[in-house]
């Protein structure tokens, strides 16, 4: 994968969520590099809990790494002051699980939303913004329906035109597949790629679904037990013989991911005697 150019940089990153007392609990990501060249798009993938998304939310300044660089357009993050913060998050377009509309708001106005809060535009403008990244969707035609009478893959793909209202530079999406039909999932993901390709923009996607995600990303990253296991172009993630990305790509129960919590002998548990230690 090329590394020049880099629009997003992680270095030795580690971060765990404090604990009530105030400590760090259990690292989420421990020394976690990673890169993402100017125009691509990358995949993240791994088992739940495997700190994809808190990679998204050091992207997006939400949190804070307790070692490590993130960086975004040479920008460290967690360094910038609040002002600072937000003016690197206008280059950035989000893509939330489920999509997350506003139910109050109708279709053209929940992607008129970011234009009108982080803009002085005319509302002629903005109208005319709008509805080009519905049509980019193809749903300029349901501009006017609320989000209770569009479908679940209708909804998502509103989600995106808003997400890329703001010609953002990088575009996050978490998990943009969950829940769609293989119509809307196909269409989401060809969507995807089309639009980071017409932008230029610098994409990572938080995702489970391997086989839809291959088709369309240039690299993978796969993150286990807070580190990055395994990392390669479609053809070299397919072709691995690592255990990790063999038992995900074929949804094995089991391998490397246990599919049970580690927990003492469960004859001991239930009080059925003598048994010998695990």
């Amino acid at each position: 994968m090329p590394v020049d150019q880099e629009f997003v940089a992680l270095q030795s990153v580690s971060f765990g969520y404090p604990t009530l007392s105030g400590t760090v609990g259990r690292l989420i990501l421990d020394g976690v590099d990673l890169k993402l060249p100017k125009g691509s798009l990358v995949a993240l993938m791994g088992g739940s809990g495997s700190g994809k998304t808190t990679i998204l939310r050091l992207l997006g300044g939400q949190i804070r790494p307790q070692s490590g660089s993130v960086q975004v357009g040479g920008l460290e993050v967690p360094t910038l002051g609040h002002s600072e913060l937000f003016a690197l998050r206008r280059r950035m377009g989000m893509l939330f699980q489920f999509g997350a509309l506003f139910t109050d708001m109708s279709v053209f106005d929940n992607v008129a939303f970011p234009l009108r809060e982080h803009t002085r535009l005319a509302e002629a403008s903005i109208r005319d913004l709008v509805l080009l990244k519905l049509n980019a969707v193809g749903l300029r035609g349901a501009a006017a329906l609320m989000p209770s009478e569009i479908s679940g893959g209708m909804a998502r793909r509103v989600a995106l035109a808003r997400a890329i209202a703001l010609d953002p530079e990088l575009i996050m999406y978490d998990e943009p597949f969950a829940g769609l039909d293989p119509i809307s999932l196909g269409v989401t993901a060809n969507l995807i790629r089309r639009l980071n390709a017409a932008l230029g923009a610098t994409s990572i996607i938080v995702t489970h679904d391997v086989e839809e995600s291959l088709s369309i990303v240039d690299y993978v990253y796969f993150l286990a037990e807070g580190k990055i296991v395994a990392q390669g172009t479609p053809d070299e993630i397919r072709a691995s013989d690592l255990p990790y990305v063999r038992q995900f790509i074929s949804g094995a129960p089991d391998g490397p991911v246990r599919f049970h919590y580690p927990a003492p002998d469960y004859a001991r548990d239930l009080g059925l005697g003598q048994v010998t230690s695990p």
